[in-house]
């Protein structure tokens, strides 16, 4: 079964969680001075519009008509019950999903990256330049800078850039240019702290250029809240009051913040992170300011962190290789409003090939996280012998990532 939105239904809004975080944040640090940062220190990469987006109290930000316009190509997206899955389990959980794969890019991410692409294009950007993990992110900006005419040169953290050379064919094929990094050691497997470097250095030294960041930010987070209020009223349609649980992966918390910062006022909802055992930011990382890059350019956010220098292995889910995490996702973590889990890799890929020969879809590594993590809820459910509402968010598919399939089928997959 499945709920769908007209597109008339697409929030005119997004939703500002700050207001309602259980502390207020910490201030980013200027790299240099220590100090917080203000507008104009930020004024070399992003517009000032996403500028005050990040700073913004207000509850609710407008979101402008050629964004929405564009937006509506996809959206709303389909809320799904996962009732295979469900009869597979015995559960007596009720699954919901949010399937985020229909958008053209295939994933959750082109949500912010038409929203960036549009501010830069008012300022009279012309150029953008991005890091990208497993390239869901790379391939979403390329496409919105195609729809607004800019060019996009995207830095590929290399691990990904040679397992998933589509990926890199897509970017291409929507006007964008990819080269993996780092740029300057071809011998170094990548790690989106050093893609990040490559990229703020790519933007700062040109005139023409602003940088995009495809998650970890206030306002990435912000524009992805549109998935939750859509489910919020998906749900409603479904005949569900509230989910009792809402799951999602978490790499630097856009789609994990996307699906669930709408539902934090309603304080009976759980909120879950899935996170890797191999890059366990949230589970195992220290709560300090860092770096948000390697190279130690961008400013310090106060975040749970593994190190800026921390170089993750080169798992299959190059979306979660990621050192740090959103500060709103780990303001919600530390004061307990959020949960945090990590899987190793074997286990998750368990749970996409059970899904995919059990609801019929394969999803992206990165969503297979929470399809983990909402087996387990949904078999705890079956085992206190309770009703459960699950949502979780689908946040793309799998159809580029089929060497992880194959190395999970023939026995060459890392379990950990």
């Amino acid at each position: 079964m499945r709920w769908n939105l007209p597109p008339d239904r697409l929030p005119d809004a997004w939703f500002n969680v700050l207001p309602h975080l259980p502390a207020p944040l910490d201030p980013p640090l200027h790299p240099a001075t220590r100090e917080p940062v203000g507008p104009d220190d930020l004024a070399p990469l992003f517009p000032m519009a996403l500028i005050g987006q990040e700073m913004s109290g207000e509850p609710w930000i407008d979101i402008p008509g050629p964004v929405a316009d564009i937006l509506r190509l996809w959206r709303p997206t389909p809320l799904v019950r996962a009732r295979r899955l469900e009869e597979a389990l015995g559960t007596p959980a009720r699954i919901y999903y949010k399937d985020e794969s229909v958008s053209p890019p295939g994933s959750h991410k082109p949500n912010t990256a038409v929203a960036q692409a549009f501010y830069n294009k008012e300022e009279g950007v012309i150029r953008l330049s991005t890091e990208t993990g497993a390239g869901q992110w790379g391939s979403a900006l390329a496409f919105a800078c195609e729809l607004f005419g800019l060019e996009c040169q995207v830095y590929m953290v290399r691990a990904s850039y040679e397992q998933k050379p589509y990926r890199r064919v897509m970017i291409e094929t929507w006007g964008g240019r990819v080269v993996p990094s780092p740029v300057d050691d071809p011998t170094h497997p990548g790690s989106l702290g050093s893609a990040i470097s490559d990229a703020v250095r790519d933007a700062a030294t040109r005139e023409d250029t602003h940088y995009a960041l495809g998650s970890v930010l206030n306002h990435v987070l912000l524009h992805q809240t549109v998935i939750g209020l859509e489910a919020k009223e998906q749900l409603s349609l479904a005949g569900e009051q509230r989910p009792d649980v809402v799951v999602a992966s978490c790499g630097g918390g856009s789609n994990l913040g996307g699906i669930s910062l709408p539902f934090v006022p309603d304080t009976d909802v759980r909120l879950v992170a899935v996170e890797p055992s191999s890059c366990p930011t949230l589970t195992a990382g220290r709560f300090e300011y860092d770096f948000g890059d390697t190279a130690g350019m961008t400013p310090l956010l106060s975040m749970y962190t593994l190190g800026h220098d921390f170089v993750p292995p080169p798992i299959h889910a190059g979306g979660l290789r990621y050192h740090g995490d959103s500060p709103i996702i780990c303001n919600l973590v530390k004061n307990g409003r959020m949960e945090a889990m990590a899987y190793p890799q074997g286990k998750v890929f368990e749970a996409a090939v059970q899904w995919a020969r059990v609801q019929g879809t394969i999803p992206a590594p990165e969503t297979s996280h929470a399809i983990r993590a909402v087996v387990d809820e949904a078999l705890a459910a079956k085992e206190e012998g309770v009703e459960r509402v699950i949502l979780f968010n689908y946040s793309g598919h799998g159809l580029l990532d089929l060497q992880a399939y194959d190395d999970y089928l023939n026995g060459r997959l890392d379990a950990g």
